[in-house]
């Protein structure tokens, strides 16, 4: 058996000598390649500022310089596993784990930094390529200006000023733009020309941001004929739906929501322009499909309302009466038997409470003193009612249970000793106790049953 427990500490003991050494190789082999990486950022961070200049190329200097700081605690960390002062096994371990803990943060953060850059270089080294591209955008987006302005003109005899609004400044928009495209190009170059990289390439950004937001105007001016006609075709259709739709909304039931979408819609149309006047589709496309929405949504709910009947407001008003009733009671018998009462019925008397004061925020006013209650609040104030009652009632059926359950067993409901005519005594207090609680317990009957 000895020879067994042996047998096994001696494996445990080679195979953790095996990690150890694994380790060691894997923190030689970091110290490395952290060291080549930093050698290899280093002359792509110069390769960086040239193209780019000092501002763009500031994450990576500063990742550059906190990677040689914390490299130089790895490299003194791998001296100290060499020097002459022997070391435990455990020391090694730490030191070496140490070492390639730091070596992968160095090479991640560096790769983070230099991808970063990747884009912006290629952009830079590019940029004879994108300022051509840029003159030559240009000059196409002004040959399309003379057909903008004339679709403008063209439009201008067939859709309103306020339609017109969208697009009619964006000729001289779009001329302005490129003509910042261009100068801004021209700047780019002579930049990229005196060394003046980090200019350069600002420079270079603004051109093509210009020329992409000329292109967006121009395009806008053909996009609009046609979502016009698209509106107008559209809004004729609209239009005769919207017709058959009041005519239909005038044969049901008209409450006030129906009433009201009526006239809108009645009011939408009213507002079409005549044949010939020039129009805004968009204006009266959005506002008819509104008002049809709203006739739509009026229709259902009076649809909804018709089949399901509104509770009559005199059944809302005792259904309110009902739930103050029982309510009242229920508090009563839990505040004049504190020390009895437990935690569920004082819990439920708390609800019914909160319930019931919601049912006054809902109404805007104190319920058991409003004199109408309109018929989009009477299903759910009854709701209401009903739960602020149930819940009064659970309420005081707990509290009798606490009560029965706290009262002595030797005294009957009225505080009178168990003992018939023949025995028991009759002191004076245990007949002011039964008088007491008669008096007690009759008027909580009286309540109840008010």
């Amino acid at each position: 058996m000895a020879g067994f427990w042996g047998a096994r500490k001696r494996e445990e003991k080679a195979a953790l000598e095996a990690q150890d050494a694994d380790l060691a190789r894997r923190a030689r082999s970091a110290l490395v390649s952290a060291d080549e990486r930093i050698r290899l950022t280093t002359d792509e961070l110069a390769f960086a500022e040239a193209e780019l200049g000092p501002g763009p190329t500031k994450d990576l200097r500063e990742a550059l310089e906190a990677v040689r700081t914390h490299m130089q605690e790895a490299f003194h960390l791998h001296q100290l596993n060499h020097d002459e002062i022997p070391d435990t096994p455990e020391e090694l371990r730490t030191r070496n784990a140490r070492i390639v803990q730091l070596c992968e943060w160095a090479e991640d953060l560096l790769d983070d930094r230099t991808a970063a850059l990747a884009e912006p270089i290629a952009r830079a080294r590019r940029a004879p390529e994108i300022i051509a591209g840029v003159r030559a955008d240009a000059a196409r987006l002004r040959a399309r200006l003379p057909e903008a302005r004339a679709t403008i003109d063209r439009l201008s005899a067939r859709y309103s000023a306020d339609a017109m609004k969208q697009i009619e400044a964006n000729p001289a928009e779009g001329e302005q733009l490129l003509s910042f495209a261009e100068h801004s190009a021209s700047v780019a170059e002579r930049r990229r020309d005196a060394g003046q990289r980090e200019q350069a390439n600002l420079a270079l950004e603004a051109s093509t941001e210009a020329v992409r937001r000329a292109a967006t105007l121009v395009d806008a001016v053909e996009t609009f004929e046609i979502e016009a006609l698209r509106a107008e075709a559209t809004l004729a259709a609209i239009v005769e739906d919207s017709r058959g739709d009041v005519a239909v909304a005038l044969k049901e039931p008209h409450t006030p929501a129906v009433s009201k979408a009526i006239a809108d819609v009645q009011e939408a149309l009213a507002g079409l322009p005549a044949p010939g006047v020039n129009t805004d589709p968009f204006t009266h496309l959005s506002r008819l499909r509104e008002a049809n929405s709203a006739l739509d949504a009026a229709i259902a709910a009076a649809r909804e309302r018709a089949a399901r009947p509104i509770p009559p407001l005199e059944h809302v008003r005792h259904a309110i009466d009902d739930a103050d009733r029982q309510l009242a009671v229920a508090r009563d018998v839990i505040a004049g038997h504190r020390g009895w009462i437990g935690a569920d019925a004082r819990t439920r008397l708390a609800e019914a409470e909160r319930v019931r004061v919601d049912l006054d925020r809902y109404l805007g006013t104190s319920a058991a003193a409003a004199t109408a209650i309109d018929e989009d609040h009477r299903e759910q104030s009854m709701a209401m009612a009903r739960r602020v009652a149930f819940l009064a009632g659970e309420a005081l059926q707990l509290a009798q249970r606490d009560i029965d359950a706290a009262r002595p067993q030797d005294m009957t409901p009225w505080g009178a000793p168990q003992q018939g005519w023949g025995g028991g005594r009759r002191g004076g207090g245990d007949l002011m106790g039964g008088i007491l609680g008669g008096l007690v317990i009759g008027s909580i009957l009286d309540g109840i049953f008010d």
